[in-house]
């Protein structure tokens, strides 16, 4: 069962958060986070953004994915309009970064996302999202207006207890880099994206 182990206020580029760091033991050195901006009322319906961890888009600012553009857009709109941003450690659709890497390498060779995942022998998408009902719940979060385009994202906050009030889209104009990646989320996890834009 997640705890919080940690928590703080920290000053950002887009304003303060309180930041919490949430896992099952104190030591674990990659706990997933929930990002509160300063000013946001949990007792009305609460903005929210489910992002999992993406080091070569957040970090290395990588034009093979839109995942910083949507970090960075969301901590922008939480400030603005008050919300939480749940960050989950799951990074590259939680294969890691070792199979991420891989899975570049025969993107390059032509295969899509999905494609170079089921080559590895990995799932296309491994994520958990019952982490975040779980980080909310403890937040007391009751209902929410969720940032995504995900409607696997929507399906998991209508089955849980959690009031899914409305949805926030979050679409980032595509690149050279990022078309494929980004067709592939439209065309194989039904991903509510706009065809002008993706």
């Amino acid at each position: 069962m997640l705890q919080l182990q940690a928590e703080s206020n920290v000053p950002t580029d887009f304003g303060e958060f309180r930041m919490m760091a949430f896992s099952e033991n104190e030591k674990d050195w990659m706990p997933h986070m929930a990002l509160i901006a300063k000013n946001t009322d949990l007792s009305k319906p609460v903005n929210v953004r489910i992002h999992s961890e993406c080091i070569t888009g957040e970090v290395f600012h990588s034009q093979k994915c839109e995942c910083g553009q949507q970090l960075n857009t969301a901590m922008q709109y939480m400030q603005e309009n008050g919300g939480i941003i749940i960050y989950l450690r799951q990074e590259g659709r939680n294969i890691g970064i070792i199979n991420k890497l891989k899975a570049y390498a025969l993107q390059e060779r032509g295969f899509d996302t999905v494609q170079a995942n089921l080559e590895l022998g990995l799932p296309a998408d491994d994520r958990n999202f019952d982490i975040a009902i779980e980080m909310l719940k403890k937040l007391e979060v009751k209902s929410l207006n969720l940032m995504t385009n995900n409607p696997e994202k929507i399906k998991i906050i209508e089955d849980s207890d959690i009031n899914f009030n409305s949805r926030i889209p979050l679409q980032i104009k595509s690149n050279l880099s990022s078309a494929s990646y980004l067709k592939t989320k439209k065309d194989f996890f039904g991903h509510l994206l706009d065809d002008e834009n993706s």
